[in-house]
């Protein structure tokens, strides 16, 4: 494929292509981001098409990945930069106007359990509860990826023995 036939086909797809980031993101102005940078790695990655495949899976795959891509990295800043020492809250900030005082105690409560763990369980434990994969925490602490999700599944157990007892019933 030319160079001509590949930028001419890429430009027809552009109405589908902006209806589909219209989808995934919900906000023009964003879908018009995702249709620009989703344009902008196609040409760069041109020589990466293989002759005589589907070029519209191609271009929607890479504007999916940018925009999952995206998504994550968004989440992750979102999570570590945020600034506020209320993991629940950051993570259901949209439902915060509602937060009854009991949720609120319960968060309190439960941020004091965590912070009484031992560090072997307890650094896992909040990186992966403040959005990091578990290869990531792998990675970061040195640790096989077996080794840090036996952890996670340890801590919770732990917590929840920990609110067992200290409630007289068991949550989940």
């Amino acid at each position: 494929m030319t160079t001509i036939q590949f930028n001419n086909r890429l430009l027809g797809l552009q109405d589908k292509l902006l209806y589909f980031a219209l989808s995934l993101t919900s906000n023009d102005e964003d879908a018009r981001d995702l249709l620009q940078e989703t344009i902008l790695k196609a040409l760069t990655y041109r020589n990466q098409f293989t002759a005589n495949t589907n070029f519209k899976a191609w271009v929607f795959t890479i504007m999916k990945n940018t925009f999952i891509n995206n998504y994550r990295r968004n989440q992750k800043t979102r999570n570590t930069f945020d600034g506020t020492d209320d993991a629940f809250k950051v993570a259901y900030r949209q439902n915060y106007a509602s937060e009854t005082p009991e949720m609120v105690q319960s968060v309190v409560e439960m941020n004091r359990y965590i912070d009484k763990l031992e560090d072997e369980f307890r650094i896992p434990f909040k990186m992966h509860t403040d959005g990091y994969k578990y290869k990531e925490i792998a990675e970061h602490l040195d640790l096989p990826i077996g080794t840090v999700k036996s952890r996670i599944f340890f801590t919770r157990k732990k917590l929840q023995e920990m609110l067992r007892d200290s409630e007289g019933n068991y949550v989940n």
